[in-house]
């Protein structure tokens, strides 16, 4: 694996688009940790965040920030001599993937990139054997996913991906399993089963994970206080919100806000 550039944790704003052109045998992996809108092909999509691309550089993309700004992981890469090694591989090319837990996707893809601008003597070889690792583990996950969506009609799928944007997009709502199986017009029990299936989460642990999500937003772009953020949030209770914010992110919000060296950067 030949990596032409990298990078981890980069913020684009509203304004940004990035634009590629097709480049034939150099792939794009592309972890998007906020909403992102993708343009390739015909395609023109709005997506969640914890999407993962892996563009084969067949055609053109465009992407961009889908609300305020775009936080994503990305590595362009070559294969090498080791083309056969993709053949295995049910990563889907030019096909978005779903991922409930990007935090082990976006660990390995922060080691890659420290490791490729180091001057270590190894690092070549470093950044090829983490890179196989995390194509590896998309490849997991996407046969995870293939079992979930066999298991369940695509409709059903389609329609829990919607879901699951809204839990994101608008965590102040008082979500509960009841409004979220109606959302999608199954029963309780099996809304549970399946959603558990499809992104590997209970639906209401998503729901937490939307709230401290758009909390860290704006605690990160406002001046907004902390019980008008545990406001927004959805959060009836600012105490609640103090607790639930320090167990999930390892701060205080007052803390996160003053960036603590023991806040988790996701």
């Amino acid at each position: 694996m030949n990596i032409h550039s990298t990078g981890h944790g980069s913020v684009y704003g509203r304004d940004y688009t990035y634009s590629r052109r097709a480049q034939n045998g150099v792939y794009l992996l592309l972890l998007a940790k906020s909403r992102i809108r993708v343009t390739y092909g015909s395609r023109d999509i709005a997506l969640p965040a914890g999407t993962l691309f892996l563009f084969d550089g067949s055609s053109s993309i465009r992407y961009s920030a889908a609300d305020d700004y775009l936080v994503c992981d990305w590595i362009e890469f070559d294969a090498g001599g080791d083309s056969e090694f993709f053949e295995p591989l049910e990563i889907p090319c030019n096909m978005p993937v779903q991922f409930a837990d990007v935090g082990f996707i976006s660990e390995l893809m922060r080691n890659i990139t420290s490791e490729f601008y180091s001057q270590s003597s190894h690092r070549l070889k470093m950044t090829d054997a983490m890179l196989k690792t995390l194509l590896f583990k998309a490849d997991e996950v996407c046969r995870i996913r293939d079992r979930s969506q066999s298991s369940a009609s695509e409709l059903h799928y389609s329609l829990l991906i919607e879901l699951r944007e809204k839990i994101y997009r608008y965590p102040q709502r008082k979500w509960n399993v009841d409004l979220m199986a109606a959302d999608v017009n199954m029963s309780r029990s099996y809304f549970q089963h399946i959603y558990r299936e499809v992104f590997g989460v209970s639906c209401m642990t998503d729901v937490i994970n939307g709230k401290i999500e758009k909390a860290k937003e704006i605690l990160s772009e406002t001046g907004c206080t902390v019980s008008q953020v545990s406001a927004m949030c959805g959060y009836e209770n600012e105490e609640h919100f103090m607790r639930q914010f320090k167990k999930i992110v390892g701060v205080t919000p007052t803390g996160y806000r003053r960036g603590d060296s023991s806040a988790e950067i996701r």
